[in-house]
């Protein structure tokens, strides 16, 4: 069998590097995701479009709401992932959903993530299918946005990680006020 150049994008995902805190020492809001009989594993917040999205960015509020009964601010593209995506069920881990090319591969998933600044968080007003019907816990956590906060967890995509990893200045420019 042999690859397409193009594949179908089947899915898209928002996610938020959500900062808080001051510019100087800012923290980055996780959530750390425990599975009974799995290791735990650390996200970034966010989730699936939905049909009644009319954007990505929609996704973002809505998923940001749903998940921290939050509200976010400064939204901006930082970084996309694309990973190939199949018929057998949500991404692992790892954020992968098995090699590229493989048998039962249906397309790919494009990740958006944007970073943002946290406005407001009120966990009691957190709902949706994360709260209502969990698989394992859903802990909400703070990191220090930097290199060594960052390694200090398993964050996935592992992707992301080098990304952020690489990339810790510019991100935090991508909020500053003389962006434009």
């Amino acid at each position: 069998m042999s690859c397409m150049t193009e594949r179908p994008v089947v899915k898209r995902t928002a996610r938020a590097i959500l900062l808080e805190g001051d510019t100087a020492a800012p923290r980055m809001i996780l959530i750390k995701r425990t599975k009974p009989g799995e290791e735990p594993y650390w996200i970034t917040p966010g989730g699936g479009m939905e049909p009644e999205d009319a954007t990505v960015v929609e996704a973002l509020h809505r998923e940001v709401d749903e998940e921290l009964g939050a509200k976010v601010t400064d939204v901006v593209p930082a970084f996309v992932d694309t990973v190939p995506h199949t018929a057998e069920g949500p991404a692992g881990a790892d954020g992968t959903e098995g090699a590229e090319c493989a048998e039962g591969a249906v397309g790919v998933k494009v990740q958006h993530f944007f970073v943002c600044r946290l406005a407001s968080m009120d966990l009691s007003r957190r709902h949706g299918p994360e709260v209502d019907e969990p698989c394992g816990e859903y802990d909400v956590v703070r990191v220090p946005f930097t290199r060594e906060g960052i390694a200090s967890v398993g964050v996935v995509p592992p992707s992301l990680r080098a990304y952020l990893d690489a990339n810790i200045e510019g991100v935090l420019a991508l909020l500053a006020d003389d962006l434009g």
